[in-house]
């Protein structure tokens, strides 16, 4: 490795790390005595990936979320897996502009840049395969069309214990 490119390196990770201990020191501001979830959703959004967190009702996990977005400038939506959602309450579907003939999509909450997705083990196998093809695919089909999401895309799902009424299991994905 050439002098040149092990310097440009050292000062990516330094801005990095400047830019962690940023995000991190605003959040503590807001989310009291949750250092190790602030780490996890930053190893998550840089890495590309997505968080679950589990813990009981009132650890502040909304906040957490939406108080991250808001620290890196992203948009945030929160989406209430219930056993009636469907796919489409997700995804968005397309309406009738009566007033050019045409239909338009109408995108759903999963076109932010953060997702909570709470409770998602509550919602249905075909509603759960919406949600984890934008996980995986960074993408979303409805009406047979397949849109992207924006950049960066994270889900931060929590869960119910399998154990209570009214869940469903979550695929190995």
């Amino acid at each position: 490795m050439s002098g040149e490119s092990y310097e440009t390196e050292r000062q990516a990770v330094e801005q990095i790390k400047g830019a962690r201990e940023r995000i991190g020191a605003e959040l503590s501001k807001v989310i009291v005595g949750q250092q190790e979830t602030i780490e996890h959703l930053l190893i998550a959004v840089l890495s590309g990936g997505h968080c679950l967190l589990t813990g009981a009702p009132g650890l502040a996990k909304t906040l957490a979320a939406r108080s991250f977005s808001t620290a890196l400038g992203l948009s945030f939506k929160r989406i209430q897996f219930t056993p009636d959602l469907l796919p489409a309450d997700i995804t968005g579907g397309y309406i009738l502009n009566r007033q050019q003939g045409t239909f338009e999509l109408i995108k759903g909450p999963i076109f932010a840049h953060l997702v909570l997705g709470d409770e998602i083990n509550r919602a249905p196998a075909k509603t759960q395969a919406a949600m984890l093809e934008a996980m995986q695919e960074r993408q979303v089909t409805a009406e047979g069309e397949t849109r992207p999401l924006p950049r960066p895309f994270l889900v931060m799902a929590t869960q119910n214990p399998i154990e209570l009424e009214g869940t469903f299991p979550l695929p190995e994905a």
